[in-house]
């Protein structure tokens, strides 16, 4: 088990519910199949940026930001496009990349996942009528970014 993976599923956890401890928080990542001894998540808290808050810990440093999804969106992206459960971007070339990061780090709960290309990105989602819905979200956000 590498470090980014762990980190990234100790980010996903706090996200997802409230750990108060780093108790909780090692049977949460022994519970997915990640043990991790009190000194590697004492390392891992600290590099991530993490703090007790009363809703248990939560991220305090901002992770690497750069612009949001809807200016980079208005931006670049060209077409929008829906095959069953997954939707793609079509982007300027060598834009999908910085679009895709920008679209992950809004957290829609709804997306699965993301691949960019040079001008594509591949959105997976669970089903066909959530790659609709977020279609035409993402549609609304290129007429209000227009």
């Amino acid at each position: 088990m590498n470090k980014s993976y762990r980190q990234g599923q100790i980010l996903k956890l706090i996200r997802s519910r409230r750990i108060h401890t780093q108790e909780e928080l090692a049977q949460a990542l022994k519970e997915i199949g990640i043990h991790a001894t009190q000194v590697t998540l004492s390392r891992d808290i600290r590099e991530l940026g993490l703090a007790k808050t009363p809703e248990g810990y939560r991220q305090i440093t901002p992770e690497s930001a750069g612009p949001d999804f809807q200016f980079l969106a208005a931006e670049f992206v060209q077409d929008v496009r829906v095959a069953q459960n997954l939707m793609v971007l079509k982007t300027s070339p060598g834009n999908a990349n910085t679009v895709a990061a920008a679209l992950d780090r809004e957290q829609w709960p709804e997306i699965v996942g993301t691949v960019a290309g040079d001008d594509t990105i591949l959105v997976i989602l669970p089903d066909s009528a959530t790659a609709q819905q977020l279609r035409a979200r993402v549609l609304e956000l290129l007429e209000v970014g227009g």
